[in-house]
């Protein structure tokens, strides 16, 4: 049996679009491969494991799980693999998936964002992947400068079609969420964000609060790491809190996350089953003020 401080309920919930998820989801960037993600000579995870992880998430009370497309290593596909543990899915399972950037088979980066008609190549690519119909939400991801009107329009035309529900921004700034919001509605941002996040990061943070807008941090726990993972060591304030917590410096990194307001929703990814547990239940710390401001106080 799952206690309620090992369960992803134990953080909160909020209303993302029209499902309401616990504020602890799961990310999938990490579950094709062993060692850093997008390391086109990385190891293929065992299989097994990784669709018992993803099965062991949603009996944690994971709901919100964060893929793409381009999540793939030489022989796994983040979403395939999420189609083949939890399909038929659970009704209240909201899937999240990202467009803009691509990789050729190979895992190369291509280099320009995807042009309108690319974006609705790489919505229908991660339909069929999911074995679905529609897809719950879309992130667009800002690659490069520019405006992201013509390229948000052909994901809000989608949307008018009944193939995304919702739609999202990721890698943006202010300016780019005001231009998306004039064409169609934003249930969340998605940005890189975590302990030693500047003022003008956390701005986008207060603003996306003012609105009712998920904030989804990615590299929470991996911070200037971000592909390569999580530190083997940490140093500092969230050293000496996990020691005092005896709790492990990941899961004082997630509490922290979630401590940044209650619409902001934390997807640590893991294919370790232990890991899996561990940031799940980082879910029930509640920090203190001395606590967190110890955490604010530090570089990353």
């Amino acid at each position: 049996m799952t206690s309620q401080t090992n369960h992803a309920s134990a953080a909160g919930t909020w209303k993302l679009g029209d499902h309401t998820v616990n504020r602890i989801g799961f990310g999938t960037m990490r579950l094709p491969q062993t060692g850093a993600a997008f390391d086109p000579g990385a190891a293929p995870r065992d299989r097994d494991q990784a669709l018992a992880v993803l099965r062991r998430a949603v009996e944690l009370g994971v709901n919100h799980l964060d893929t793409a497309a381009f999540y793939f290593s030489a022989l796994r596909s983040a979403n395939e693999l999420i189609n083949s543990a939890l399909a038929p899915y659970p009704d209240d399972l909201l899937i999240a998936t990202k467009v803009g950037p691509g990789r050729d088979p190979a895992g190369r980066w291509t280099e320009h964002a995807a042009t309108p008609g690319q974006l609705r190549a790489q919505v229908e690519e991660n339909l069929r992947q999911l074995g679905r119909d529609h897809l719950d939400l879309v992130n667009l991801r800002i690659v490069g400068n520019g405006s992201v009107a013509e390229r948000f329009g052909a994901l809000a035309e989608l949307r008018e079609a009944g193939l995304i529900r919702h739609l999202g921004l990721s890698n943006v700034k202010a300016h780019h969420l005001a231009e998306a919001q004039a064409i169609a509605p934003v249930v969340c941002v998605q940005n890189m964000y975590g302990i030693g996040a500047s003022p003008q990061e956390r701005e986008l943070v207060d603003l996306c609060g003012q609105q009712g807008i998920a904030f989804v941090p990615f590299y929470a726990i991996a911070g200037t790491a971000r592909e390569a993972g999580a530190r083997g060591e940490d140093s500092g304030a969230v050293a000496a809190v996990a020691r005092a917590r005896q709790v492990s410096a990941a899961q004082i990194r997630i509490a922290w996350t979630l401590h940044q307001g209650a619409h902001v929703l934390a997807i640590p990814g893991t294919g370790d089953p232990g890991h899996l547990a561990e940031n799940v239940a980082a879910g029930a710390l509640r920090l203190s003020a001395e606590e967190l401001a110890a955490l604010d106080s530090m570089d990353g």
